[in-house]
């Protein structure tokens, strides 16, 4: 090919689209991270806990994020300055990730902001509305609640089918899953996902084989979301058949396992533990 044959091809390239009268399309830009991880990598930490378990939650410094207080303001506001028209562009993935941390984000603010005696993020709820549900923080152009980023955002989408998410918000709570000692990608949120879950169904403060009643005692988590449990995700329709997918990390024998997947495992649900997952 001659070097003019070569020029005009790239020329042709160039410019077809702005002769034509249209822009080149070009990928949406994506959202870093990097602030949260930073933060977060410096403030929690993964702990044992319950009988046999090991790394499967986290404490929470608050005191720290309070010192911190300006730079995870610089993060939300970050977060608050992505118009929803650039969110609509991107894959699920950048959506999920996205959404998980600014609701962990802004968790973490409620409880940074509130005072250091705090019990339970309960206590900032009242009679009439709780923690989740005041509108407070600004997100793709209004003004959030937490529910409205879980559930509205989040589990509300039209092409919603990750019942993971479930184990990757955290509600800043000991009965929660834990918070992740690092932001949410994209590019890693599969391994991520899959990671929580199995960190959260080996807890054997919240998940366990009750031999002397013969039931599988779960998070009160499979109860509340069940509907999202048996949606497909890898062919479960229920949350005995998401549960088989992970008969491994809920350290059943052979026995229990081959009753569960033939659904013949009554369950039953442990008590949440609203404590703060602070770090003491």
């Amino acid at each position: 090919m001659s070097l003019r044959a070569l020029l005009l091809m790239v020329f042709a390239f160039t410019w077809a689209p702005f002769v034509l009268g249209r822009a080149p399309v070009t990928a949406p830009p994506t959202f870093d991270h990097a602030p949260w991880t930073a933060l977060l990598s410096k403030h929690v930490t993964w702990v044992p806990r319950g009988a046999a378990a090991n790394g499967v939650g986290t404490v929470v410094d608050y005191a720290g994020f309070r010192r911190d207080r300006a730079a995870l303001q610089r993060y939300t506001d970050a977060l608050a300055r992505v118009p929803q028209s650039t969110f609509a562009r991107w894959s699920k993935r950048e959506r999920h990730a996205f959404l998980i941390n600014a609701y962990n984000a802004y968790t973490v603010a409620l409880i940074a902001d509130a005072p250091a005696d705090l019990e339970s993020i309960k206590d900032l709820g009242s009679l009439l509305q709780s923690p989740w549900k005041k509108a407070a923080f600004p997100l793709l152009g209004e003004t959030r609640s937490l529910d409205d980023i879980e559930h509205g955002l989040l589990r509300g989408a039209d092409d919603f089918d990750e019942p993971r998410i479930h184990f990757a918000v955290n509600c800043a709570s000991i009965g929660c899953p834990a918070l992740r000692p690092e932001a949410f990608t994209a590019a890693k949120l599969e391994t991520q996902l899959q990671d929580q879950t199995r960190r959260f169904l080996r807890d054997r403060s919240r998940n366990r084989w009750n031999a002397d009643d013969e039931v599988l005692e779960v998070s009160s988590i499979f109860d509340w979301y069940s509907g999202d449990f048996e949606n497909g995700f890898l062919g479960a329709d229920s949350v005995e058949a998401f549960l088989v997918l992970y008969v491994a990390d809920l350290g059943l024998d052979a026995r229990v396992a081959k009753a569960l997947r033939e659904g013949d495992v009554d369950l039953d649900y442990t008590d949440y533990d609203w404590r703060l997952n602070r770090a003491e």
